[in-house]
């Protein structure tokens, strides 16, 4: 397992480079080409996920509603909670601005990515319509088309396996409630009883196919967010003083030249572009599935629904973890890392239930992550294979959850990071390749919107 972290990490620290040209370059140069008319278009995308230009005639599977939950489902979740931990605890307060930054980047990638995965979908031999990033990139790219899909997909069936979602699950449950106190049996061994809890759980709505997942999500993911705010407003409250002082601190630390950062200030950027990209996915190319499985035929009115994910999920989640981390104090104690630190800040802050009450809101959270990104591993391996070999991915799915409840944190952070990394490659080159076709869409749709 040492030699494999060893290996993944080499490997990561080459594309991670890449990915960061990519995803912040790239993002800057879609931002300017959009001449940030998304930005202006906020009010009129939340009325777009309200249901308000909704037409019976429309194609596709889901609502737009039900695409937005999904993707926050799947993005809203321990990588808000311990992922935000484990870059404060790697780089300190001054990370997050970078993770900011990223974000409001992210938007207008996810805008430009799901407006295309609208715009190139097609239907496959069962009549089904198919839209993300490998149909882009095959009806977008012509003879270049295909190589990227075929990369991208590969990618994508490593990078969605539940390992980081499983292992912070597994932790924190084995830190609030020490299931050892009541039976000993050791914790490599409640590890392993909770990977299987969780293998049944996720086998009873993952089977039902896209349609449920989407009721499932649509239905947990406002209740999950709502109450993490809650609990978050309730810390903010009985410590309002130390509210702007946190914010002086991560924006002062953010262009510290001299922090002692592996890397040193580039290695704390590349710290916040990471970890905002595992948060809101922006430019990995996942949230596409969804989105282009829409029922709309605008491509705008869907970037535009995309666009909200990173600012629901950096902007405001991972922006209120950071800041009870940050008056807590616990990023100081080198002990506490990942979703651990989190737990025993909420704990300090929270009267000192803060702990189960955070347990509580990590087992929806997790659930409703380990639902959604089953669909993006099956929907990579069914353009791989086609769709009767494509179902055996929920298999490989459900057996990967017993390996992530046992793996070490090290190794599940660098699997993933190097797999993101991965996709995000193929994807932004072809999001930036087929850019000019959105700023055309925009220009007709938003003059008819005006």
């Amino acid at each position: 397992m040492e030699k494999i972290t060893q290996i993944i990490g080499g490997l990561t620290g080459i594309t991670e480079w890449i990915m960061l040209f990519l995803i912040i370059g790239g993002g800057l140069f879609l931002v300017v080409s959009s001449k940030l008319l998304p930005y202006r278009f906020i009010k009129h995308a939340i009325e777009v996920v309200a249901g308000k230009y909704d037409k019976a005639s429309d194609s596709g599977e889901v609502s737009h509603f039900q695409a937005l939950a999904s993707v926050v489902a799947a993005t809203v979740g321990l990588g808000n909670i311990s992922g935000v931990a484990i870059a404060i605890y790697y780089g300190g307060p001054g990370v997050v601005f970078w993770m900011w930054l990223t974000a409001i980047i992210g938007g207008c990638i996810k805008f430009y990515s799901a407006g295309l995965s609208i715009l190139f979908r097609s239907k496959d031999a069962e009549g089904n319509v198919q839209g993300g990033p490998m149909y882009y990139m095959v009806n977008g790219l012509g003879k270049y088309g295909k190589p990227l899909a075929v990369f991208f997909s590969l990618a994508g069936l490593v990078a969605v396996l539940p390992a980081f979602t499983v292992n912070q699950f597994t932790q924190s449950v084995i830190t609030v409630v020490n299931p050892n106190a009541y039976l000993d049996i050791g914790e490599f061994n409640w590890k392993l009883i909770i990977g299987i809890v969780l293998v049944i759980a996720t086998s009873m709505v993952i089977y039902g196919g896209l349609k449920k997942i989407v009721r499932v999500a649509s239905a947990l993911v406002p209740f999950m967010v709502a109450l993490y705010i809650l609990a978050a407003l309730v810390i903010m409250f009985t410590n309002v003083d130390q509210i702007l002082p946190s914010f002086q601190q991560i924006f002062a630390e953010a262009f510290n030249f001299n922090t002692a950062v592996q890397g040193g200030f580039w290695g704390l950027v590349i710290l916040g572009v990471r970890r905002a990209v595992f948060s809101n996915e922006s430019g990995i190319g996942t949230a596409p599935m969804y989105h282009g499985q829409s029922k709309t035929n605008e491509p705008i009115q869907e970037g535009l629904v995309a666009m909200l994910g990173p600012f629901i999920d950096t902007l405001i989640v991972c922006t209120i973890t950071a800041l009870i981390i940050i008056i807590s104090g616990t990023y100081l104690e080198a002990e506490h890392n990942g979703i651990v630190m989190t737990l025993h800040a909420f704990d300090k802050l929270l009267f000192g239930f803060g702990d189960e009450l955070l347990l509580l809101l990590v087992v929806v959270f997790a659930i409703s992550t380990l639902f959604t990104y089953s669909y993006y591993g099956t929907k990579c391996l069914t353009f791989l294979a086609g769709r009767k070999i494509g179902s055996y991915y929920n298999t490989i799915y459900i057996f990967s959850i017993i390996f992530a409840a046992i793996a070490s944190l090290e190794l599940v952070i660098g699997l993933i990071d190097l797999s993101f990394a991965l996709m995000a490659i193929p994807n932004m080159i072809a999001v930036l390749w087929l850019s000019p076709h959105i700023n055309k869409a925009m220009k007709a749709y938003f003059s008819k919107v005006k």
